[in-house]
């Protein structure tokens, strides 16, 4: 599985955890940035990740910024995306089951790395469910 990362300075440090941790875990991972803690706009790694899962150059994005708030709204004007703010472990689960959402979205200043590391486990590993009234709601967000 191919997973795109991003960030802004304030997911940064996050987001080098997030990676590493995907990258030991045997996942594809092609970071978009940001590479350091200098300030920079959070909707152009934002919009690379959103764009590349639209685009299905990869299979799931991760976004990182201070609070999450920013990059999902950027990465959620995107057709085909479906970003969803996550800070716990049932969010995770739900938004996978229910929402099929292909991007992921936490906030750095929000969460630490444990349970960032769980939530994208969780998150990568739960399938949608596939349930008809699912399709429907999934479909009518596509719309």
């Amino acid at each position: 599985m191919k997973i795109v990362l991003g960030s802004d300075h304030a997911g940064f440090a996050l987001k080098e955890e997030v990676r590493k941790h995907l990258e030991n875990t045997g996942f594809d991972v092609q970071d978009f940035g940001t590479h350091n803690t200098e300030s920079c706009d959070y909707n152009d790694s934002a919009k690379q990740v959103a764009e590349a899962v639209a685009a299905k150059k990869a299979d799931r994005g991760v976004l990182i910024c201070g609070t999450g708030i920013g990059m999902s709204i950027q990465a959620n004007k995107t057709k085909g995306v479906r970003a969803a703010l996550v800070h716990d472990m049932f969010s995770a689960k739900a938004t996978r089951l229910h929402n099929d959402s292909n991007v992921l979205t936490m906030g750095g200043r929000i969460i630490g790395e444990d349970l960032a590391k769980a939530i994208v486990d969780v998150w990568l590993n739960t399938e949608f469910s596939g349930d008809a009234r699912h399709i429907r709601r999934v479909e009518k967000i596509e719309e």
